[in-house]
């Protein structure tokens, strides 16, 4: 059943009655201003839109408007009780956003540069990966479930969410450090592929790291791997062997320096920070 409001006189009802039937739009309110508001579901994915072709104001389950040739946000809703789904299109920018997005907002695969006008808060989970994305500034800062940002082409975490609830995923991209790392990540931190010569700036909290295909992951393996300990001779090694210690990485995650004892106990080697340096200058040659 359809509620029509009273609206201005510009505005033509049965264009958007017409169009709401093409659509199969159902249960919606005409507004004054010509938009609508829609009681249920909007599936408009695979159509080919270049423009949407009704103006939404709240939608209170899911918008779809996926695998479409969309340029910009104008006319999508600024509530959605769902998931809010615009992947595959052409956006360069998220200004039109909604701003309240109970579920998952997916805006992966296209051709974003910034995050700016992306929503605040979202209950599920961030998607943007698979674009332009320099940095994660205009981020939401509070995430309910996963962040995506993997395959971009970030050379900084600046502007990353304070708190995800599960995941986040930032590999595949360009990162040498992890400033502005999330402070707490409920789940697994993904930070593989990246160029990543320490690991400083992790965030507070996280339950698995993942840090492999890193020049950092290969220092960590010549430490924790016997086989490996003794084939020190490439110079960047031993030069980020020797900023690994000096940063005092080994004291900052548990797992690791555990790994490390345990390694050291197994071949016998002196176990201080100390002892490890002198060892590692007296037979490899380290200046």
């Amino acid at each position: 059943m359809k509620y029509i409001r009273t609206f201005n006189e510009s505005t033509n009802t049965s264009e958007i009655e017409a169009i709401c039937n093409e659509y199969n739009i159902k249960n919606y309110i005409i507004n004054e201003d010509g938009s609508i508001d829609v009681d249920g579901n909007v599936n408009l994915l695979n159509r080919q839109l270049k423009v949407l072709p009704l103006k939404f104001r709240k939608v209170s389950g899911n918008f779809d408007c996926s695998n479409n040739q969309l340029t910009s946000l104008e006319g999508a809703p600024q509530r959605v009780g769902g998931f809010f789904d615009y992947r595959g299109n052409k956006l360069t920018s998220l200004l039109g956003s909604p701003q309240r997005v109970g579920g998952d907002f997916d805006c992966s695969s296209n051709q974003l540069t910034t995050l700016e006008g992306a929503p605040q808060r979202v209950g599920g989970f961030f998607d943007c990966n698979f674009n332009k994305l320099t940095s994660l500034e205009g981020s939401p800062q509070s995430i309910g479930g996963n962040f995506y940002c993997y395959s971009c082409q970030l050379i900084t975490l600046e502007g990353a969410p304070h708190t995800i609830g599960d995941n986040f995923d930032c590999s595949n991209n360009q990162l040498t450090s992890l400033e502005g790392a999330p402070k707490r990540v409920g789940g697994i931190f993904w930070c593989d592929s990246n160029n990543l010569k320490n690991i400083d700036y992790l965030p507070k909290y996280y339950k698995e790291l993942d840090i492999s295909n890193n020049p950092i992951y290969k220092i960590i393996k010549l430490f924790t791997t016997s086989n490996e300990y003794g084939l020190i001779s490439n110079r960047e090694y031993k030069d980020l062997i020797m900023d690994f210690i000096d940063r005092e990485i080994i004291q900052q995650d548990k797992l690791l320096a555990n790994r490390l004892v345990e390694f050291l106990d197994d071949i016998g080697k002196p176990k201080s920070r100390e002892e490890l340096i002198e060892l590692l200058k007296n037979d490899y040659d380290i200046k």
